[in-house]
Parts: structure tokens; C-alpha cells; sequence
């Protein structure tokens, strides 16, 4: 959902950047977002469409930043970054309230719908910090 939600304030704040969401580990690999993710970016006509997968060692220097949902995938994202990473990895909260990013999962809709808006007020926040303030 990050991602997605990213990916579409970019857009419309006129911002051009690349955005590609993975995982610390192998789970979900090749999978569709889950389907409660996809409704509710319907529900706020926000685009989706992504695959799961793992990150790789190249990410480190193919992208700026790497942002953590939360401090478990913090730390193992700083256990494999490499030496020779040009990459700014830090927790995605930390550009707002520091707050990591709940996996709605075992929840119902409406942890969806939090994670939803927490990735929308984040969105603002790191791309406020990375490209200027959206007047």
C-alpha cells in the first residue's frame, strides 16, 4: 500500500520519482497485494499494481532512499546493507512522528483504512523533506 500511496502523491504533487515497495524476507514473493489493500486504494482512487519481492543488495545504491515500515525491518535492513551503499535507509515514521507502520493483516478493514492514512500523511512528510514543501 506504501507504495501505491507514494507513488500517487508523487504524481500529483508533480514530484517524478521512482517508488518500489519489497520485503526484508521471502514471504509474499510474486503475490498480488492483499485484497483488502486493493479496495481500500479503490476506494480512494489510488492506483495498484505490484508484485512481492525480496530486497535486493543492488537496491541499496539503485535508490535514494530506503524507508522501513518499522523497527524490525529497520534493523534487518541495516544488518544487509552493503559497504558501498549510496542509500539513505531509515525508518519511514521518522519523517513525521517516528511511528512505525502496522501490519494490518489479522486485523479487519478498518486497520487497513489506518494504514492507509498513516501512509498518507508519511507520503507527504518524506517527500515535504526530499523535495520542498507542497505549497
Amino acid at each position: 500500500m506504501g507504495e501505491a500511496v507514494l507513488r500517487d502523491i508523487a504524481k500529483k504533487r508533480g514530484i517524478d520519482i521512482v517508488v518500489d515497495s519489497c520485503g526484508t524476507s521471502a514471504y509474499h514473493l510474486g503475490e498480488d497485494p492483499d485484497d483488502r489493500t486493493v479496495q481500500v486504494c479503490k476506494k480512494h482512487s489510488v492506483p495498484i499494481s505490484c508484485v512481492g519481492r525480496q530486497i535486493e543488495t543492488c537496491d541499496f545504491t539503485n535508490f535514494t532512499h530506503i524507508l522501513a515500515a518499522d523497527e524490525s525491518n529497520l534493523r534487518q535492513l541495516l544488518q544487509i546493507k552493503p559497504e558501498n551503499s549510496t542509500a539513505d535507509v531509515r525508518l519511514w515514521g521518522s519523517y513525521l512522528d517516528n511511528k512505525p507502520i502496522p501490519d494490518p493483516y489479522y486485523g479487519g478493514k478498518d486497520g487497513f483504512e489506518k494504514v492507509f492514512q498513516q501512509c498518507t500523511a508519511l507520503s507527504n512528510a518524506f517527500l515535504d523533506a526530499v523535495a520542498g514543501k507542497d505549497d
